[in-house]
């Protein structure tokens, strides 16, 4: 990985949980990581439910536009994490993929949104612990 890691977040309408775990991580790792998000097949808006939910937590999302996942997305990114989107984002050698096995955010209200915003909170939290700890020298 490069001196400032990259990581692609990619769901399927890119309006829902990958929109969320972009915001987490660019909210707890600043400028640490690049982040990037896509949908295999992008959403008109970003859910309202998501919108929300973060909003509870500080972090606003509302400005946030669906974005078609690209074959160069994948390639300038050191990590691709998917949720959900089955086997529409292409492999490149030497990326590092992550699954996540998280609820669709669609159709739900932000009630059944909470929790999925947490659990990717949790898994964020554990991806910057591996990629861009705060004190690097800590993992050497």
């Amino acid at each position: 990985m490069a001196d400032k890691p990259s990581v692609l977040f990619v769901c399927v309408h890119n309006a829902g949980r990958s929109q969320m775990a972009a915001a987490w991580l660019a909210h707890l790792a600043g400028d640490r990581v690049e982040v990037r998000s896509a949908g295999s097949d992008p959403g008109d808006q970003v859910n309202p439910a998501a919108v929300r939910a973060m909003a509870e937590v500080g972090i606003d999302i509302s400005a946030e536009a669906p974005k078609i996942l690209t074959i160069d997305a994948v390639r300038a990114s050191d990590v691709c994490v998917t949720m959900g989107c089955g086997d529409t984002c292409p492999i490149f050698p030497g990326k590092r993929y992550l699954d996540w096995k998280l609820d669709d955010p669609a159709g739900q209200g932000v009630e059944a949104v909470r929790p999925i915003r947490d659990e990717i909170r949790t898994l964020v939290e554990g991806l910057i612990a591996e990629i861009a700890p705060t004190n690097p020298e800590a993992t050497a």
